[in-house]
């Protein structure tokens, strides 16, 4: 499994793919100015769900905000549900 980032201004799709497709996809948007990196959307696709795969986006995209000390936002249920089970994202878990 590899993941793949595709920014375009601020906003952009984080994508898993195995070594014949894609996975899922969860979308983003930055707000460079605030500091915040909102999590629209998530999605895995049919036949891989129940694996995790949607929360190892989740952490992909935890990731990508730490390396730019964003803080994340989870306008998605799926993500912020993700998120408020998490143990180590206090730091950067914006959640209101």
């Amino acid at each position: 499994m590899r993941f793949e980032n595709n920014k375009s201004g601020n906003g952009g799709v984080i994508t898993l793919n195995n070594e014949l497709k894609e996975v899922g996809r969860l979308t983003y948007t930055i707000f460079p100015e605030d500091n915040k990196f909102i999590i629209s959307f998530v999605l895995v696709h049919p036949e891989f769900e129940g694996r995790g795969m949607g929360k190892y986006l989740v952490e992909e995209a935890i990731k990508f905000a730490r390396e730019n000390n964003w803080k994340v936002y989870p306008h998605c249920s799926y993500a912020r549900s993700v998120m408020m089970r998490m143990n180590d994202v206090e730091d950067i878990f914006l959640n209101k």
